[in-house]
């Protein structure tokens, strides 16, 4: 049964997943990608005591709420893959005129303990892309890696045609057809959907 927000955030709707976990004591903020005033009205700041970002990559469009959710929340982690850090610092990630470069952006981790979820590297869009799979619900939370009928795209910096497919027919394929993927925009889907009927990976 579902147990999470959806809030789709920014210019191009960047779906940001509020997930609470009584597990971890905390609630997951996952891609809060602008828009933090949105962000922050569907949370529940007194029945928290504790906040953790967790970034499926360092695309601009997916932390640019990160400075100002620091400056409101007690947010005591931030993942992101080791392999996006330079991404995430660079200069040049940004999508003008439209995303500016998000300033004063903390030191994320790549390394986050848990009891909720397991992190699947699933390089291709990005270097560092990962997706998040949360077994209490049978879902998994894709970023940019695959979406409803589609794929991420990989003609940006960081980006491999090849190592996308490979992460996905490899990784994200070899799932059970029942799990639902949550994208980083748009609809769900299912692993067995995709499948079926991906054109992008026939």
């Amino acid at each position: 049964m579902k147990t999470f927000t959806t809030v789709p955030v920014g210019f191009i709707d960047v779906n940001c997943y509020l997930i609470p976990s009584e597990a971890d004591s905390c609630l997951y903020i996952i891609d809060p990608g602008s828009e933090p005033a949105k962000i922050l009205k569907e949370i529940d700041r007194d029945k928290f005591k504790d906040f953790r970002i967790l970034l499926t990559h360092g695309h601009v469009d997916h932390i640019g709420a990160i400075p100002d959710l620091m400056k409101t929340l007690l947010i005591s982690k931030i993942y992101l893959h080791k392999d996006d850090l330079p991404l995430y610092k660079s200069t040049d990630n940004c999508l003008l005129p439209w995303i500016p470069l998000v300033k004063n952006l903390p030191e994320p981790s790549n390394e986050i303990e848990n009891c909720e979820f397991r992190i699947i590297h699933t390089p291709g869009h990005t270097r560092g892309a990962v997706c998040f799979l949360f077994e209490r619900f049978n879902a998994l939370f894709s970023g940019d890696t695959i979406f409803h009928c589609s794929v991420g795209r990989t003609d940006l910096p960081g980006g491999s045609q090849e190592s996308l497919m490979k992460s996905i027919m490899g990784k994200i394929f070899t799932l059970p057809d029942s799990m639902e993927i949550f994208p980083g925009h748009g609809e769900s889907t299912t692993v067995g959907f995709e499948k079926a009927n991906n054109p992008y990976v026939q």
